[in-house]
């Protein structure tokens, strides 16, 4: 059966209130303004050195030593972590999908140290043959590794990619992979600038989509 590999943020979780607390935090220790989630959105798809590039790049704070401020920022980012919400209907989605036998993976560029409480508070990890976090592989998305290195780990020649971005449509593209978009997610472009081969904004739709790709 074709696996379903899923992307994390924005698409399972809703993490840009988590990612913006962080974001904050650190730029509060340097009497720094706070920004607000719009702004933030914007940094997020690619992990968190380019997040944290974009933040530096937005502010004034300072990135002379990067690594020790990145090393300062995980922290912050494992503690917000603990407030993550899912997206609606995602627990009755992945559970139907279970039901239904389809193997399923997890690929984020979300490092494992902050992965890991995410995924304990939200309680999904049970639903994942397979989970890939960001520094797993020396290679991110939108590369095509950490996917294809899903679909190894899964035995499968071919898969359905879900994911909220532009970053996940590219790494589907690159892959050679079927991409469907949660439109409800963290995008930083329209739903129309985003190649896809379904779009869906209720979790409650998935299971049909899935069964419709798999048996077409």
């Amino acid at each position: 059966m074709t696996p379903v590999v899923f992307d994390l943020d924005g698409t399972l979780i809703d993490s840009l209130p988590s990612l913006t607390k962080a974001a904050n935090a650190l730029l509060e220790r340097r009497g720094l303004d706070a920004l607000p989630e719009a702004t933030v959105s914007g940094f997020v798809g690619r992990g968190e050195r380019v997040f944290l590039e974009r933040l530096i790049a937005t502010t004034g704070l300072d990135g002379g030593d990067f690594d020790a401020l990145l090393a300062e920022y995980i922290p912050l980012y494992k503690t917000a972590a603990l407030e993550t919400l899912l997206m609606p209907g995602v627990v009755e989605a992945l559970e139907a999908l279970k039901a239904d036998g389809v193997p399923m993976g997890l690929v984020t560029n979300k490092p494992r140290g902050p992965l890991i409480p995410t995924l304990e508070t939200v309680a999904l990890e049970r639903f994942f043959d397979v989970i890939l976090a960001g520094d797993d592989l020396e290679k991110r998305k939108p590369d095509p590794a950490p996917l294809h290195e899903a679909m190894r780990r899964l035995s499968a020649t071919r898969c359905i990619y879900v994911g909220d971005s532009e970053v996940d449509a590219e790494t589907a593209e690159r892959a050679g992979q079927v991409f469907v978009l949660y439109t409800e997610g963290i995008r930083s472009v329209e739903v129309s600038d985003i190649p896809h081969e379904v779009a869906f904004n209720d979790f409650a739709m998935l299971p049909g989509i899935v069964r419709k790709l798999t048996e077409g």
